[in-house]
């Protein structure tokens, strides 16, 4: 083939395609998108971006940042949050923006960004907001940023509960491109349902790079036509009260937001077809994990239908579709689940299927004999998805060679293990770093650590020991001193964090 005219710019000009982009440039090509595709339909909007940085999503304040230019010709604002929490609240106040009767455009679509403490620390907003709802013209993202195995946080983080105790649609990109793709849609069916909606956001997506289609008109949404909108429809509104807002959240926001799933194929078969007598469901990351799962046992599209073995993909894992899955579920002897970490589609399905006659058998987090199948801790990858999912087809008196042989060269492979560590270096500050003479203490005396890189002193010859969540540094003392013989404690914070929240403590 020719070759082409490639550029760095490529990544933000909407009239180049295919382009190269990382997981974060991904979140502002879709806002350039989004923008496109409104002008495409003659709408005058804007958008905002706001959030509070960190790991997945540290990158995002300075991509951003780098992308001015483009965002200011496409009425894009970025502003960064003070904290997660002040930028909802910020990012709240867009939605309405037009029915204030000094509004510039007809709606502002918003993103906001965090990692899942930042989730956490702003579930009141998330709640307030979402019952009141978004824009018919905007629209609002939540793109969670969720550290599994704790590599740079606190606690092994798992954000989808507190958006479904908001009642936030979440919906789980699988790579770079349904990143982006997961945008467009999570627009979409923000502004028809009323909702704000999550974006799972795992350093597997926001993290990788990859080549994708960047046509903003590519992704055809459509507004379900078996739903009937009540009269004064599900977008925010003035002069509300707390009551309707529940009413209407309960009885028809949750149901819009199936039903558009429903309406554009969000969740969908992917291998085999009806009649199949085993069924595997996934989303997000963990449906990459099975694919790679599926070739290390050998297990093709072919080879799938002939052993009568179906797939079925989830796009929106909460509230997960009950029409589609029900289609899908019809007649299967067995469904298994693969998801990490706490069960939210297992729980869903069983939900779903529950009284229906001769329902499939469902197992995910455990097998059917109590033992622990796919594990709620850490992460999953496709080794221990392709271990589990062999011993469970296995079970079910599936027959394939070439599944038998890759479960053999697994478990010798495991057996074999790793070489042993001849040396172990802890994480330590960087050379130079002000942080190694500022957390010195005089002899005798204790410490707390901080959030971040104060966090790695307890590893240090530091006496420093114990931490709080960010903004609550210090506060553990008022607690503690009453009870303690000792007078006096430091306390190590970041003025990030003081800033953030710490000042308070």
């Amino acid at each position: 083939m020719d070759l082409r005219d490639v550029r760095l710019s490529d990544r933000y000009d909407l009239e180049r395609s295919p382009v190269l982009l990382s997981g974060t440039q991904a979140l502002v090509r879709a806002t350039l998108m989004q923008r496109a595709r409104d002008a495409a339909a003659g709408l005058d909007t804007a958008g905002y971006v706001t959030g509070y940085r960190g790991s997945p999503l540290g990158a995002v304040d300075g991509v951003f940042h780098a992308a001015e230019q483009y965002l200011a010709a496409a009425q894009i604002r970025f502003h960064p949050g003070l904290n997660e929490d002040l930028a909802a609240t910020a990012l709240w106040g867009t939605q309405p923006a037009e029915l204030m009767g000094g509004g510039k455009h007809q709606g502002v679509f918003g993103l906001w960004y965090g990692k899942g403490p930042g989730v956490d620390r702003t579930g009141d907003v998330f709640r307030h907001a979402n019952f009141a709802g978004s824009s018919k013209y905007g629209g609002v993202l939540v793109a969670m940023g969720d550290d599994h195995t704790c590599e740079s946080s606190t606690t092994c983080h798992q954000s989808e509960m507190a958006l479904m105790d908001a009642m936030l649609p979440i919906l789980a990109p699988a790579g770079v491109q349904e990143l982006i793709d997961t945008m467009l849609t999570g627009w979409a069916l923000s502004r028809f349902s009323g909702c704000w909606v999550g974006v799972k956001s795992m350093k597997d997506t926001v993290e990788a790079t990859a080549v994708i289609d960047g046509d903003p008109h590519r992704l055809k949404l459509v507004e379900p036509a078996d739903f009937a909108l009540p009269p004064d429809g599900l977008n925010i509104r003035l002069n509300d009260t707390p009551q309707l807002q529940e009413v209407r959240l309960h009885d028809h926001k949750r149901f819009a937001a199936q039903a558009f799933a429903r309406a554009n194929n969000l969740d969908r078969r992917v291998h085999g077809a009806p009649g199949a007598r085993i069924g595997i469901v996934a989303s997000g990351k963990s449906w990459l994990d099975l694919i790679h799962a599926l070739e290390m046992l050998g297990l093709g599209p072919d080879d799938m239908q002939r052993l009568g073995i179906t797939t079925y993909k989830v796009a929106m894992v909460w509230p997960l579709e009950p029409q589609r899955l029900s289609e899908f579920a019809d007649g299967l002897d067995l469904i298994v689940v693969v998801e990490e970490k706490r069960p939210v589609i297992e729980i869903q399905l069983k939900e779903i299927l529950f009284g229906t006659p001769g329902h499939a058998r469902v197992v995910g987090w455990k097998d059917e004999a109590g033992e622990v199948l796919f594990s709620v801790k850490l992460d999953l990858n496709p080794v221990v998805v392709a271990q589990s999912l062999g011993r469970v087809l296995g079970g079910e008196g599936v027959a394939h060679p070439p599944m038998a042989e890759g479960l053999d060269r697994l478990d010798r492979l495991a057996e074999a293990g790793n070489e042993p560590e001849l040396a172990e270096r802890q994480p330590w500050f960087c050379a130079g770093c002000p942080h190694n003479t500022s957390t010195l203490l005089p002899e005798g005396a204790r410490a707390y650590a901080g959030i971040g890189c104060h966090y790695m002193v307890q590893w240090m010859d530091r006496e420093t020991l114990g931490f709080t969540h960010m903004g609550g540094e210090g506060a553990n003392w008022i607690g503690e001193a009453p009870f303690s013989t000792r007078g006096h404690v430091f306390q190590n914070m970041g003025d990030g964090t003081y800033n953030h929240s710490g000042i308070m403590a």
